[in-house]
């Protein structure tokens, strides 16, 4: 579960992040600049969901495993799951003793996946500054990265 949640962002993130660069390279050919805020904001929203996903992949994994991980219903195991998975941890559910160690394996993919996107919201925000100050130069390297 630990690997399926890094490759559903990672996967997830990277076809958003080409989608954005053939977009912003489209706008840049025809001389427009790509709008920052409506560029790093649907990133935000794209990451956002992933983590939502990720965070109902866990609950039903919860709920799938003998006795429900001791988790009363999946909105239990959802609210369980996004308080692990952020890392914010309160306490107040707590899984059976025999799957608490599942629980700090989600915690730690938690710590990887938002650093993740984390990057991946700097990487919106320089490419974005780098097409609507130097479009040009944008369009140069991604040409040349292709080959072409």
């Amino acid at each position: 579960m630990m690997a399926g949640t890094v490759v559903i962002h990672a996967i997830g993130a990277a076809y958003w992040f080409d989608y954005l660069v053939f977009r912003a390279k489209h706008r840049a050919l025809s001389n427009q600049s790509l709008h920052l805020s409506r560029g790093i904001l649907s990133t935000a929203v794209v990451l956002l969901m992933l983590h939502i996903v990720e965070v109902l992949l866990w609950a039903l994994v919860y709920v799938l495993l003998p006795g429900r991980a001791g988790l009363n219903n999946y909105l239990e195991a959802v609210y369980f799951s996004m308080v692990t998975l952020t890392t914010l941890g309160y306490g107040d559910i707590t899984l059976s003793a025999r799957w608490q160690l599942l629980a700090g394996m989600e915690a730690m993919v938690g710590v990887l996946v938002f650093g993740l996107t984390t990057a991946i919201l700097f990487a919106v925000i320089q490419q974005s500054w780098k097409i609507r100050h130097h479009p040009h130069n944008v369009t140069t390297q991604s040409s040349d990265r292709n080959g072409k």
